[in-house]
């Protein structure tokens, strides 16, 4: 029978290359780990890059005649070269994937194993430009199997050798690929769920292949986190076995009423998900793995986004088993590089060949925000036509499907390339008001009746110790990202066609490249920190939307000192009615849903309860006359707080408070503004100056004032920038 070995612990590493690191200058580690745990998330874009070495003995390795060993990663970021007593035994591109080489000729009686791990700036891997830290590291585990000569095939793509295509009528369809196994019977056992077995039957290997329908009597369906049953397939030949869990369902999107399930309609909202958190960086254990999907479980979300590429197989194994519906993705992110191109359609098989049997997974994304860098060139839709059709050629049961930078023009080839077409909107945060989510989508729904679009990213930043009465746009608030998503909600609820929604992001992760709302390297649109230990106001409005567990929270529990007479109190729930109490006593109640909001007036600390029947929760506030300046961001302030108040301003002449367009029509002033616009391409870099920005959005942000284009700037635009343009705009009359 094969045997499983997992050598996860006794490591040697050390940063460089070398060749032997067994003594001397070491360090003893366990996978999963991470080189960059803790730098790839402090700030600054100078986390470690490069190679490093990790080496183990592994000893005797028992072996027959009639065996075969491989040696197994489930994942190594970005790329490495792995060696067994000194020789090469393979390499492998791309750092989210489960590879397997053969080492049965390189073994000795005593035997070491060294990987050099690379994850330096290249062009011919991705990622490598992308709002996220680039962890490097021998992250996942590592196996040694050891299986028969007759086997199921392990060198194909990190595949398990076992492919199914169930369909509703209870037929499933299964081709098993098996090496030196010509003329012999593949023999299939299908249990249910209770261990009995449903179907059986057997299959001659031809030239490597054998292929078999089964068929299951009242086939139970997997429907979704209603019901997500799994079914388990059992294949076996000669001395070797392979288990493998299944799920029937069948799936389809409408360009009017949006995602169906097993022929019912099924609104798929959710949020997507990075594979790191704080101090641990991307070397999850499966334990952390579970707390991640049972927070997004707890939520209530019908759907997730691993993003931006592929994640652990445990991840999917939990989605399958919760119902979660996942849209699966590769890192082929931001700009498209001519020198991957062929590493974009390797980490694609992998991705598939490794999946395909997941009755979560839904849809194959090819790419996301791919324009960001260069724009959508000749060669960059070509990769995404090779994309497609080796989707397709590989899954005749799933759709393809990307995610759009805002500002690609729907009318873009690459946007109709794939079968399902969703953008990534940040209208209410990184440009335009939350108002201009819903007249983009009904312009496109307009414009494209029978075309099936959804929201693939959407979201607002908020670090929990910032708080507010009044919530602006930019403040970095928890209170904010709180009102931006009610309102996201709202929005998607009067709007079923938009056939997925997936908010970013789940969790706060690691872009070591930030320095903003308050911490260093770390990216805060997340509904919960990056520790996991703090659920923001906002997880709990989609709670309330999402989730059928009853519940109470009220808003606000990190605001405790508020200057206002009368404080707005605001619970999420999913019952129908609220009972405020204030220090014992019934303030009121009010009947609504998911938002309930009461305006109760304080004069020193205060008790608020939140009841509905058996359910409460409650918070402490107090009464202060001057504002806590821990609640506001202080780099926001800067930001926003450009100049003097706008009192001060002479509107006679022109100031940042005016409209762009206005500031380009007047030769003085639209100098002025050219000349600033060189400048700040200088400091921003070749990034921005390769942005392709679309006439339909240039006209949008022409007709925002000139203080709300720098404020998308954010950080790059320094604040004596801004005034100082400011002092030059007050000297020209209008």
């Amino acid at each position: 029978m094969r045997k499983i070995t997992n050598i996860n612990n006794g490591w040697h590493f050390k940063k460089g290359v070398a060749e032997l690191i067994l003594s001397g200058n070491y360090e003893k580690v366990n996978v999963p780990h991470t080189w960059n745990a803790v730098d790839g998330a402090d700030g600054g874009n100078d986390y470690f890059r490069g190679v490093c070495t990790y080496q183990k003995k592994l000893g005797k390795i028992d072996v027959g005649a009639d065996e075969d060993v491989f040696i197994e990663f489930c994942g190594v970021s970005a790329m490495c070269d792995v060696y067994l007593n000194g020789k090469p035994v393979g390499k492998h591109k791309g750092g989210y994937s489960t590879f397997r080489f053969e080492i049965t000729d390189y073994l000795s009686d005593e035997n070491v194993l060294t990987v050099y791990v690379d994850n330096s700036p290249r062009r011919d891997v991705y990622p490598q430009r992308a709002d996220f830290t680039f962890y490097g590291g021998i992250y996942r585990d590592v196996n040694i199997i050891v299986a028969d000569k007759t086997h199921f095939e392990l060198s194909y793509f990190g595949g398990d050798g076992v492919k199914i295509t169930p369909n509703e009528s209870g037929d499933i369809e299964i081709e098993c690929y098996v090496c030196g196994g010509d003329g012999r019977d593949v023999e299939y056992e299908i249990y249910s769920k209770d261990d009995e077995i449903v179907a059986s039957g057997a299959s001659k290997v031809v030239a490597g292949v054998a292929k078999a329908t089964l068929h299951i009597d009242d086939v139970h369906l997997w429907n979704g986190i209603y019901d997500p049953y799994l079914y388990t397939l059992k294949a076996s030949v000669g001395n070797d076995s392979v288990k493998e869990k299944f799920g029937v369902r069948s799936f389809y999107v409408d360009a009017e009423k949006g995602f169906f399930l097993n022929g019912k309609p099924y609104d798929l909202i959710g949020c997507a998900r990075h594979q790191d958190r704080e101090g641990v960086g991307c070397a999850l254990t499966k334990e952390m793995m579970k707390e991640d999907m049972d927070i997004i479980r707890e939520m209530g979300a019908t759907t997730i986004r691993l993003a931006h590429y592929q994640h652990d197989g445990y991840i999917y194994d939990l989605a399958d088993e919760y119902g979660i519906i996942v849209w699966a993705e590769i890192p082929y992110i931001s700009e498209h590089m001519d020198e991957a191109r062929e590493n974009t359609l390797s980490q694609m098989k992998e991705l598939i060949v490794q999946n395909y049997n997941h009755p979560s997974i839904i849809c194959w994304g090819l790419s996301n925000e791919i324009t960001v860098v260069g724009g959508a060139t000749e060669s960059c839709i070509d990769n995404h036509k090779k994309l497609n059709d080796l989707c397709h050629s590989l899954d005749k049961t799933r759709p393809t499907t990307m995610a759009n930078l805002f500002m690609l023009q729907t009318d873009s080839p690459l946007v109709s390339l794939p079968d399902l077409r969703s953008y990534n909107l940040y209208y209410g945060w990184y440009v335009g008001e939350m108002e201009e989510n819903e007249k983009w989508f009904d312009d496109f729904h307009k414009k494209y009746p029978d075309v099936a679009i959804g929201l693939s990213e959407f979201g607002a930043d908020a670090n929990p110790k910032y708080q507010s009465s009044s919530p602006t746009k930019g403040d970095y608030t928890e209170t904010y990202q709180a009102h931006y998503h009610e309102y996201m909600l709202k929005m998607r609820a009067s709007r079923p066609w938009i056939w997925a929604m997936h908010v970013w992001n789940m969790f706060d992760f690691a872009a070591d490249g930030r320095d903003e709302g308050g911490k260093k390297g770390q990216n805060q649109k997340g509904l919960v920190t990056f520790d996991r230990k703090v659920k923001k106001d906002a997880f709990y409005i989609y709670k309330a939307y999402l989730s059928k567990d009853p519940f109470v929270h009220v808003c606000g529990r990190r605001y405790v000192d508020r200057c206002e007479d009368v404080t707005k109190i605001k619970v999420y729930s999913n019952l129908d009615s609220i009972s405020l109490f204030v220090d014992g006593k019934l303030f009121g109640t009010k009947t609504g849903h998911r938002v309930f909001e009461f305006d109760v007036p304080i004069t020193s600390k205060h008790s608020i309860k939140a009841v509905s029947g058996e359910y409460s929760d409650e918070i402490v506030i107090r009464r202060v006359f001057e504002p806590n300046k821990e609640y506001i961001c202080e780099s926001k302030a800067e930001v926003v707080n450009w100049f003097d108040e706008s009192d001060k301003i002479d509107e006679a002449y022109f100031s940042v408070k005016d409209k762009v367009k206005d500031i380009k029509s007047h030769p003085v002033a639209g100098m002025i503004y050219a000349k600033m616009m060189e400048e700040a391409m200088k400091r921003i870099g070749d990034v921005a100056k390769s942005v392709q920005i679309p006439k339909e959005m240039q006209e949008k942000m022409d007709n925002m004032t000139l203080e709300a284009n720098l404020k998308m700037a954010g950080h790059m635009i320094k604040p004596e920038m801004v005034k100082s343009l400011n002092e030059t705009l007050q000297k020209i009359k209008k």
